[in-house]
């Protein structure tokens, strides 16, 4: 058996002949897959299946979340994992209703203009190096950093004494998206690792100031 190293993608799609296409042709490019066919499913499956970037559709029927609200709770928890729209519409605004916007490092691609699996394989790579190489940078409201929903979650829990394992249980998260998460709110409130002072401290500290605001 094979020990070598796999990038998993996760497939949201809610047609079965289109999901069962893209599985195959991911599949056979030596990357990692897993299928679902709703969003429910796609959050639990992001959990266990720890993947490296998602490909999503944006509309899965009239009742229920959609593609986009996969598409934000990937970016306040897992921000990480590169994230992809392909779907039939050849804008956003067609698709996502009210107003909704879609977070600014997804790669939107359009099936009827979709010319080749190379494609698709290279928008996969590049969505997770845009990923990782996004987020990183403060936003400033005044003199105060903005953060996420997540992040202000973790400077919660982090100011109740909770580690990183214990974090990760309260939230459901797995061990390895906590540790990353924490890591990046650090950068985020400009916190580096430091031999002679302990982030979580500085992070609190941040926090008790009001030095962090949370949008």
């Amino acid at each position: 058996m094979s020990n070598s190293f796999h990038t998993r993608v996760l497939i949201a799609e809610d047609e079965e002949f289109t999901l069962n296409l893209l599985s195959e042709v991911l599949t056979a490019a030596d990357f990692e897959v897993s299928a679902v066919q709703n969003v429910a499913d796609a959050i639990a499956t992001i959990e266990t299946f720890d993947p490296h970037a998602v490909i999503t559709d944006l509309n899965f029927g009239v009742s229920g979340p959609s593609g986009a609200d996969l598409l934000a709770y990937i970016d306040s928890n897992h921000p990480w994992i590169g994230k992809i729209v392909l779907t039939s519409h050849s804008s956003p605004a067609l698709a996502v209703p009210g107003g909704i916007t879609l977070p600014e490092d997804v790669t939107y691609m359009v099936k009827s203009e979709l010319k080749s699996i190379s494609i698709l394989i290279t928008a996969v790579k590049d969505s997770i190096t845009k990923s990782n190489t996004l987020k990183l940078t403060p936003s400033e409201d005044g003199e105060r950093i903005i953060i996420s929903q997540a992040q202000g979650e973790i400077l919660l829990l982090i100011s109740e004494g909770l580690t990183n394992a214990a974090i990760a249980k309260k939230r459901g998260t797995s061990l390895r998206a906590t540790e990353t998460l924490v890591q990046r709110t650090f950068a985020i409130l400009g916190l580096k690792n430091d031999e002679d002072f302990n982030p979580r401290v500085l992070a609190v500290r941040m926090w008790q100031q009001g030095r962090v605001i949370i949008r």
